[in-house]
This record gives C-alpha cells, sequence and structure tokens, in this order.
C-alpha cells in the first residue's frame, strides 16, 4: 500500500477494536485468577477452622466427662459439631480410653 491509498473499512474497524478486545480478555483473565486463588485460601482456612473445632470438642468432652468422645456422631450429638459433608470427609479414630483420638479432615474433590 502506498501513501496515497486509503486502507480498507475492514482493516480500519480491526484495528479500532483490537486493541480494546484484548485489554478486556487480559482483565478478564487476571479477574478469573484472583477470584480462583481466593477461592483456594477460603478452602484451605475453612478445613483449619474444622480440625480446631473438632480437637476443641474433643478436649472438651474430655474435660467434662473424663473419657474422650466414642465416635465422631456422638460429638455432633453431643457438642454440636456441624460441618459440609459434601466438601469434608473426617477420619475419626480411636486409639485407647484414655489417648486422645487421632483425626484427619480430607477435603473432597468436588468436580
Amino acid at each position: 500500500m502506498n501513501r496515497f491509498e486509503r486502507p480498507g473499512l475492514k482493516k480500519r474497524i480491526l484495528d479500532s477494536v483490537s486493541l480494546p478486545i484484548i485489554t478486556f480478555i487480559v482483565i478478564l483473565a487476571l479477574f478469573l485468577y484472583g477470584i480462583s486463588a481466593i477461592s483456594g485460601t477460603a478452602a484451605g482456612e475453612e478445613k483449619r477452622n474444622l480440625e480446631n473445632a473438632l480437637e476443641r470438642d474433643i478436649v472438651h468432652c474430655y474435660a467434662v466427662e473424663g473419657v474422650y468422645p466414642p465416635t465422631l456422631d456422638y460429638i455432633e450429638q453431643n457438642y454440636g459439631l456441624t460441618y459440609d459433608t459434601d466438601q469434608f470427609m473426617i477420619d475419626y479414630q480411636v486409639i485407647g480410653s484414655n489417648l486422645m483420638p487421632h483425626f484427619t479432615v480430607i477435603e473432597r474433590n468436588q468436580l
């Protein structure tokens, strides 16, 4: 193209629209990345809170009753432990009557 020719209408429209579209896509990608990072942090914090609540309820039961809770259901019924069973699974193992039970909080993968 020489200096006396005018660019076609398609080229002018494409040039004027491409920068805003690219900018929008970049901003959208950064926004989605930020949302996923915050979601991951919140899930980790929720798991830690559940572990702390479970440990606190086990110790509270031992302090009040003199024995550790025999099952996870016992803690839920008598000490008010609630959690999202769709998001977390708790492996609760009683070692002995005078030893603190071992528990593991496992996050379920939601697809």
